[in-house]
């Protein structure tokens, strides 16, 4: 049994080998499946080559127990007859009697030499024992044996050794003589088995196999399933941690869903590494050039600034806007027009050293950072390219074009010390050389420019400000000075900086002169518009005065377009009111004049702003429609202490009632004023003594 058991193992190893080469990419279900086969051929021939094993080992030690017990019952048998004297007869018919009734047994007697030589020897017994070798051996040892002659017979050797007792009739032997040897053959199958001997080995042969059979199906998940998703983990563990998309995970697996997973995981690695270089590239540089883009050239501004702090060096900056570059894109197209921007791009970066860093702002705008360059240096680069561009001829499918730019000059720490003084002086620069006829290089020469370098960095504050929705819309209560009711609100810009609020008067002329008007007003409007409805809450009558910039008045289309973006918010047209000064009439009166007829036929009132501050004011009254007067603030303010303003104060608010016109004095700011106004009869108020700017709530 143990030979077939040897070569069914070594056949299922085969087998195993078989199905290693053949599933060298296997799917998760039929690993599974195949685990399952696998598990229950393990265990099929773990039962069989143990059980053999395990059956040989059983009936070796219950035939030694079994043929132990029933050699001393025959031996006692035996022994109690002998005890009332016997003879060789007797003992044959006992033995006789034996076999009859244990028909399953076969019981043979062999006297001992000592015993024989006593008593006599049994007929034929020498030669039996003569022919039989392991009876001779067992009768020359003196031990027990327990014998197979085949797999289904057990045959046991049974010495009997002399006792004290037995001395009494053997006189010739002594204490341990081997006086004879029981000789029993029976049928394995005959073996009594305990039932806690079944018990037990079924238990035992049951955890042992399902322990291996665990085992096995560890390690094959373990080392199939299990690593390579720790390998997978550990990837993304460490492109999480240290951001390199380079990591691959080792797809040599067995499993095809593990295979393909690493695969497809590596897969989108490798993409999301390409995209990540490509947006990185598309977000440092500009994709038609090449070069570095603002946000790059940015950095590289700011670093600089810190180097040359950190060494006391200076640098120069260099900006390059082309003259005229739309009449190129209009003209031959903008593929033309990309093309002269390539080509300056290529003789820009031919006349300049291997440090210096070239940059497209946008456009055609580009700029040049020239570390440690001071700026007599900086202006001989500069002279250098504006040059280099005077003399290129651009050879392009359309023919040759030649194009001029504009170059401006900083250096740092003079004309800037951080990177938005810097920015503003290169569009200052920039701007002067622009104005100044185009074609040339311009540096920050006169005090003039610095103060300008002021403007443009108030731009920005502005446009940043715009653009992170930081514009703010604060009300000023409007008052009859008869009743103190409040009859309007005038809506006034404000910015908020953190927790500061910074009046209009700070950067109103700014945002003029930079264009920035229009979109302040814009902005007021649509939050002023926002503020209606809490507003309406608490005074129903109040109406809503709206200051508007000059330039924003210039608008006519959007100035015409006020009516709709007031019912669209909700609010009607007769609730408000529009402001202009004599700067937003007197350009083109005609075409403003019939601007306020168009909005004063949707309802919306118009009231002349600072009234008396110029001489043109009387001269609206005659040709424009409008329905307040607004007293300027300088004659309010000082008429308690000046006679001569008082007067005025008062002609004015006589003759716009002689119009049918309703008045407003501007900066009532104490109460001896206030009691004058009531005095004089003007119909509204508005200053801090009745109420500060503030936001609705």
């Amino acid at each position: 049994m143990a030979d077939g058991s040897i070569a069914f193992v070594y056949k299922f190893g085969v087998s195993v080998s078989y199905f290693s080469g053949l599933f060298k990419q296997i799917s998760l279900g039929r690993l599974l499946l195949t685990l399952s086969v696998l598990s229950v051929a393990f265990a099929f021939v773990l039962i069989f080559g143990l059980s053999n094993m395990m059956r040989d080992r059983a009936v070796h030690d219950l035939a030694r127990d079994d043929a132990r017990q029933i050699s001393q019952l025959v031996f006692q048998s035996l022994y109690s007859d002998m005890r009332r004297g016997w003879n060789k007869q007797e003992i044959n018919e006992s033995i006789g009697r034996l076999n009859a009734n244990f028909p399953d047994l076969k019981i043979k007697v062999y006297r001992g030499n000592i015993v024989a030589q006593q008593f006599g020897a049994m007929k034929g017994e020498h030669r039996v024992i003569e022919q039989d070798a392991e009876l001779r051996l067992a009768m020359a040892s003196g031990k027990e044996a327990l014998l197979f002659p085949n797999k289904e017979v057990i045959r046991y050797l049974y010495p009997v050794v002399a006792k004290q007792e037995c001395l009494v009739c053997h006189t010739q032997s002594h204490v341990g003589a081997l006086h004879g040897m029981v000789d029993i053959t029976y049928p394995v199958s005959k073996l009594k088995v305990s039932f806690n001997t079944v018990l037990n080995s079924v238990l035992g042969y049951t955890l042992f196999i399902i322990g291996l059979v665990f085992l096995m199906l560890y390690f094959k998940l373990r080392y199939l399933v299990v690593v390579p998703i720790a390998n997978l983990v550990n990837v993304m563990r460490q492109v999480t941690d240290d951001m390199d998309l380079t990591r691959q995970v080792p797809s040599k697996t067995w499993l095809l869903e593990l295979q393909n997973l690493a695969s497809y995981f590596n897969r989108l690695l490798l993409t999301v590494h390409e995209y990540n270089v490509k947006l990185e590239e598309l977000s440092t540089r500009d994709p038609m050039t090449g070069l570095y883009n603002r946000r790059k050239f940015e950095e590289f501004l700011s670093y600089e600034i810190i180097r040359a702090t950190r060494h006391q060096r200076g640098f120069s900056v260099i900006m390059v806007d082309l003259d005229n570059f739309k009449y190129i894109n209009d003209t031959f197209g903008h593929p033309i027009g990309d093309l002269v921007l390539k080509e300056l791009t290529a003789m820009l970066a031919q006349g300049l050293r291997k440090g210096d860093v070239l940059s497209r702002l946008g456009g055609d705008e580009f700029a040049i950072i020239l570390p440690e360059t001071e700026v007599e240096k900086g202006f001989y680069v500069a002279n250098k390219l504006y040059t280099a561009l005077v003399d290129k001829v651009f050879e392009l499918p359309v023919g040759k074009i030649r194009c001029t730019a504009s170059f401006s000059l900083v250096s740092f720490p003079e004309d800037g010390q951080t990177a938005a003084e810097i920015y503003a002086a290169m569009e200052v620069v920039l701007y002067k050389a622009k104005t100044q006829g185009k074609n040339q290089v311009m540096t920050v020469g006169t005090l003039a420019d610095r103060s300008m370098m002021t403007v443009f960095k108030q731009g920005d504050f502005l446009r940043s400000a715009l653009r992170e929705d930081r514009i703010e819309a604060f009300l000023q209560p409007i008052v009859a000075v008869q009743s103190k009711e409040v009859i309007a609100f005038e809506v006034l810009v404000r910015i908020r900086d953190g927790e500061l609020i910074i009046p209009a008067g700070e950067f109103i002329e700014v945002a003029e002169e930079l264009g920035m008007a229009k979109e302040l007003d814009r902005e007021v409007f649509r939050k002023g518009l926002a503020h209606y409805a809490r507003v309406n809450a608490t005074h129903p009558q109040a109406k809503l005065f709206f200051n508007l910039f000059p330039r924003s008045f210039n608008d006519l289309a959007w100035v015409s377009g006020i009516p709709e973006l007031a019912r669209s918010a909700g609010v009607p047209c007769d609730k408000l009111v529009l402001e202009i000064t004599e700067r937003e009439a007197l350009p083109n009166l005609t075409q403003v004049r019939a601007a306020l007829e168009e909005l004063r036929a949707s309802k919306i009132s118009v009231a002349l702003d600072d009234f008396g501050s110029g001489f043109s004011s009387f001269l609206y009254l005659k040709y424009l429609s409008i329905d307040y007067v607004k007293i300027e603030g300088s004659f309010v303010r000082n008429m308690v202490a000046d006679e001569r303003d008082r007067i005025i104060v008062e002609q004015i608010n006589s003759m716009a009632h002689r119009f049918g016109l309703k008045t407003v004095a501007e900066f009532v700011e104490d109460e001896e004023t206030a009691k004058m106004l009531v005095e004089i009869g003007v119909d509204y108020a508005q200053g801090y003594y009745f109420g500060r700017p503030a936001m609705p709530e």
